[in-house]
């Protein structure tokens, strides 16, 4: 046990409590500097013998969330106190009640929405979702909460080195599925990439180096190509007694990583590494007028691409942002993105919703307020939602990262729908009834279909009937959260009816089987038929998609089908009462892959077929005993934050000498024996099995596609080495 310096920690204490009141002081009113500074002492009280991973003292921790509140959300002293508090509740024996008694009835609720839910869950849900569910409801009372929770979050992401490895990947992926996304709707950029950037030094941690370590040697060259490159504009705005600030901002390393995954590049092909940020002051009247004389002098200097100007001055978007891009053509040929806003614009680019409200009386028109529009949507949306936790997540999430379309009604009233919405998102915008009947509509006048994708400027009329009723069918061209979840209530009412017959068929079989039919039987069965819910499971077997006779190979497959010590680790709800049982059955404390593994079945993931020296994790299936992913599976971020306690730590222990299906795309220039080359190296030098190779050649270039058998990441890379120094050959990557 480390020696711990009491005096000293009390002194960390109060600087970082100081530093907080600094920042706070320019809006804090008559009393408000009492009240922080009774929240900070019962916080202090309640967290006394509490210690973060770390080791140091857990009064950081609440302290650290409330000075992100402030400095880079710019929330103010309901915030502060709610920060200070926010985990004592959940914590310590302090009630809600306490909390409302001693800091009034604005806090409460905001202590409510970031406590967690506890209790046991019904399978089939998950505990992270349905958190996600009530700290989400408390957006229809207080967005403060979304704010503070994003806050912890991103000093929960700023100290994870210190927390076990599975943890590790359970809150990076909890962050890159739904915390970046909802930073990024609330209009928080900076926050939205610093998460984004560390989920990547977690997950994929030689990667983020990597691209780190480049950006960092590249930075005095960059430096000296920006001051080039603004030197005539500065000029010109000199001349003409502008108030301005110009920076360049790179590219967030997830970007950068992002962009080489999708273009297959390297990092030196990335050539918008960067962008140049050019803010001025204007009064409000002027402020378009303003950018768009700032983008002339741009343009004056620079020839700008015209298909990659983008105008959110004019309209906005959703969650507020506001500035003019265009892309220009430097001295030395590369394009450079700039960025033109004011310096009411740059601040709420930067803190997002909370500067929102500080410029409320400049917003007057209503076609202004979007982002209030949106969480109105939101509100609407969660609370006529009775979808179980995690379908409810996966509508949530699909319109967080969505760009906008911009059309209009019949009348010329503006409407905002999410990119690739169709004409029957359209109709239940308007109303869930108009949606429910619609038949059809015309578009700029003419006839198109419900599942016409809507473009921006187009003029929508509806056309409905009685007789309409929502199908199935429309659920695959619907894109709005308030559509998808208005058809699902309408289909619900509907399966319930045949559900109830399909329920007593399940039951009855079951009786004959001599199975009691339990919440975990009937999850195992919904799992084997591969349905979501059991209602879907219901429905199926009632309308004939499922034969009930198969519930007996069921039985068969899953029920007796499996060794006892699989059986007791498989029964286990998550990772921890599985890795008790591990113990039981091996007497080691974590599991290891490698041949040691004869005690408990597992399954390699097909999805992102993981080879020894692979970094990877376990995942307790229902069915299927352990499934081992990569980290860096597809998959990963939605099983890791739906169900972070089913995951298991896992690594390989040795390398037996097992060959792995890897799969190795080859791209160059054709020439006569190229193939042979290519397929002597695999066989002859490295003795690798081939299972399968595809050619395809087009104009000179050779495109080869090789699924093949080898040990594991050092294999593999040997073999990817000695396949590049091949004459022709310009590009071989592993794909899954």
């Amino acid at each position: 046990m480390q020696n711990i310096d009491i005096e000293e920690e009390r002194k960390v204490i109060l600087r970082e409590y100081r530093k907080l009141l600094r920042k706070s002081k320019p809006f804090l009113k008559d009393g408000d500097a009492k009240l922080i500074k009774k929240a900070f002492t019962t916080s202090m009280e309640a967290h006394k013998e509490m210690r973060r991973k770390s080791g140091e003292p857990y009064i950081l921790h609440p302290i650290a969330v409330a000075t992100i509140c402030v400095e880079e959300i710019g929330l103010g002293t309901t915030s502060i106190i709610s920060a200070l508090l926010h985990d004592v509740v959940e914590d310590t024996d302090w009630e809600l009640e306490d909390i409302e008694r001693e800091f009034g009835p604005k806090v409460s609720p905001i202590i409510d929405g970031l406590t967690k839910i506890s209790g046991v869950f019904d399978y089939g849900t998950s505990q992270q979702a349905e958190n996600f569910r009530k700290m989400l409801l408390t957006l229809s009372k207080d967005v403060r909460v979304i704010l503070i929770k994003l806050a912890d979050r991103l000093h929960n992401m700023r100290t994870l080195e210190s927390m076990p490895r599975n943890k590790q990947l359970k809150i990076a992926s909890e962050t890159i599925y739904l915390y970046a996304p909802l930073a990024h709707r609330l209009g928080l950029y900076a926050i939205k990439s610093e998460l984004e950037d560390l989920h990547l030094k977690y997950t994929e941690s030689e990667v983020y180096r990597e691209i780190a370590n480049k950006i960092n040697d590249t930075r005095t060259a960059r430096k000296r190509f920006i001051s080039n490159f603004i030197a005539p504009v500065e000029s010109e705005l000199d001349k003409l007694k502008w108030n301005y600030y110009i920076k360049g901002r790179p590219k967030s390393i997830f970007s950068i990583w992002n962009k080489m995954k999708k273009q297959n590049i390297p990092f030196e092909q990335v050539y918008d590494l960067f962008a140049i940020r050019i803010i001025i002051d204007a009064p409000d009247e002027h402020e378009k007028a303003a950018c768009w004389e700032v983008y002339s002098i741009v343009t004056d200097f620079y020839k700008p691409n015209p298909d990659r100007l983008r105008d959110w001055i004019s309209t906005p978007k959703a969650n507020g942002y506001e500035s003019l891009h265009t892309t220009v053509m430097s001295d030395n040929g590369s394009w450079v993105e700039v960025q033109i806003r004011t310096s009411r614009m740059d601040e709420i680019a930067e803190k997002g919703y909370a500067a929102h409200w500080k410029y409320k009386d400049y917003y007057t028109k209503p076609e202004e307020t979007r982002l209030e529009q949106w969480i109105a949507r939101v509100r609407e949306m969660l609370e006529s939602n009775d979808t179980n936790a995690i379908e409810f997540l996966d509508d949530f999430r699909s319109n967080l990262f969505s760009d906008e379309v911009f059309v209009f009604t019949p009348k010329g009233e503006l409407k905002t729908l999410p990119n690739g919405a169709t004409a029957l998102d359209f109709a239940f915008d308007i109303h869930t009834e108009i949606g429910a009947k619609c038949l059809g509509a015309k578009v700029n006048n003419k006839l198109v279909p419900l599942n016409y994708e809507l473009k921006n400027g187009d003029q929508v009329e509806i056309l409905t009937s009685n007789k309409q009723k929502p199908s199935e069918d429309w659920l695959r061209f619907v894109v709005s959260s308030k559509a998808k979840a208005k058809i699902k209530d309408v289909l619900k009412e509907d399966k319930k009816y045949a559900a109830v017959e399909g329920k007593e068929i399940v039951y009855r079989k079951l009786k004959q089987m001599k199975i009691t039919p339990s919440d975990e039987v009937i999850n195992k069965i919904r799992a084997y038929f591969e349905e979501k819910t059991p209602l879907d499971l219901y429905y199926g077997i009632a309308t004939g998609k499922h034969d009930p006779k198969n519930i007996k190979k069921f039985q068969d497959e899953v029920l007796e089908g499996p060794q006892k010590n699989n059986q007791r680790i498989r029964s286990s709800k998550d990772a921890s009462s599985f890795e008790q049982a591990l113990k039981k059955a091996k007497g080691e404390d974590m599991l290891l892959i490698g041949e040691d593994m004869d005690v408990v079945d597992y399954v390699i993931a097909v999805c992102c077929n993981p080879i020894p020296g692979d970094e990877v994790f376990g995942f307790v299936t229902v069915n299927e005993g352990i499934k081992i992913h990569r980290t860096s599976c597809p998959n990963a971020p939605e099983l890791l934050s739906n169900h972070g306690n089913r995951v298991i730590k896992a690594r390989w222990t040795s390398q037996q000498e097992i060959a792995f299906l890897a799969g190795l795309q080859i791209i160059g220039t054709d020439r006569v024996g190229l193939i042979s080359d290519v397929t002597q190296i695999i066989s002859s030098e490295l003795e690798v099995n081939m299972q399968s190779i595809s050619v395809d050649t087009k104009d000179g270039i050779f495109e080869g596609k090789i699924h093949l058998f080898v040990q594991n990441t050092k294999h593999l890379e040997q073999l990817i080495g000695k396949l590049k120094a091949v004459r022709g050959i310009v590009k071989v990557n592993r794909y899954d």
